[in-house]
């Protein structure tokens, strides 16, 4: 099922998700969903809380479905390791039509577990690790727009404010 994407002004998307504590047939219902989201909107990445769910749970695949190999699950990921620096420019699903510039390590290593309970580590890099730091970001309460000098981050949420204002953006989840 294609959940709603929440929307930047969520509160849903302002402090950290929750860990797992159990891997129950909700969660990988969720999973799934999120899986099926994810390819719609289209993306390389989501997590939970922007689909309204306050879990620390990630998919990413930086092929986008064209290669579903590359379909990544991580349940309470944390990042474990990091190398290198890229700068590239970076959307999100949860504030769409804004992108910037943003700066994320090369090489990113992280370390959680699969649907099954099983412990994983996945090393990512280039977009991946993009991806990966992007979605923990999310999981931890952040955006990619707290990356951003304060007048670049101002001029985008100012403008988010306005079409709020104005109707044209709709923050909360409708679940």
């Amino acid at each position: 099922m294609i959940r709603p994407i929440v929307l930047f002004g969520d509160e849903v998307l302002d402090k950290p998700a929750d860990p797992v504590r159990n891997i129950t047939a909700e969660e990988v219902k969720l999973v799934q969903d999120m899986i099926e989201t994810m390819y719609k909107a289209p993306g390389v990445g989501l997590a939970a809380n922007q689909v309204g769910v306050a879990k620390r749970i990630m998919v990413t695949d930086p092929s986008s479905g064209e290669k579903k190999d590359q379909l990544i699950t991580v349940v309470n990921p944390e990042i474990v390791d990091v190398d290198g620096e890229q700068y590239e420019e970076e959307g999100c699903l949860s504030v769409p039509g804004f992108s910037a510039e943003v700066v994320r390590p090369k090489r990113v290593i992280i370390r959680g577990v699969d649907l099954n309970g099983k412990e994983v580590i996945v090393e990512g890099a280039d977009l991946l690790a993009r991806a990966f730091c992007h979605e923990m970001d999310h999981l931890n309460g952040k955006f990619f727009l707290d990356h951003l000098s304060f007048i670049k981050r101002d001029i985008i949420k100012r403008r988010i404010k306005k079409m709020i204002r104005d109707g044209k953006w709709e923050p909360h989840s409708e679940s």
